[in-house]
């Protein structure tokens, strides 16, 4: 499975691993809850997942994300 992520999901992701909340990851990139929250359901839509936690162990498996 070829899954690309764009920047912002990308930064988004490695921010939801060091347990940042969708709260902190708007104000830290300076953008909306709703946007961060459409990232992630992006990045879930993108790779079939049902929840931020599979698509996490999915990108970590894909090698995509690091712990």
């Amino acid at each position: 499975m070829n899954i690309i992520l764009t920047p912002r999901e990308k930064e988004i992701f490695h921010l939801l691993v060091k347990n940042y909340s969708t709260k902190d990851i708007a104000r830290k990139l300076n953008i909306s809850e709703k946007t961060v929250r459409n990232h992630i359901s992006n990045v879930i839509q993108k790779l079939g997942v049902k929840s931020r936690i599979q698509a996490v162990f999915e990108l970590i498996r894909l090698k995509e994300l690091q712990l």
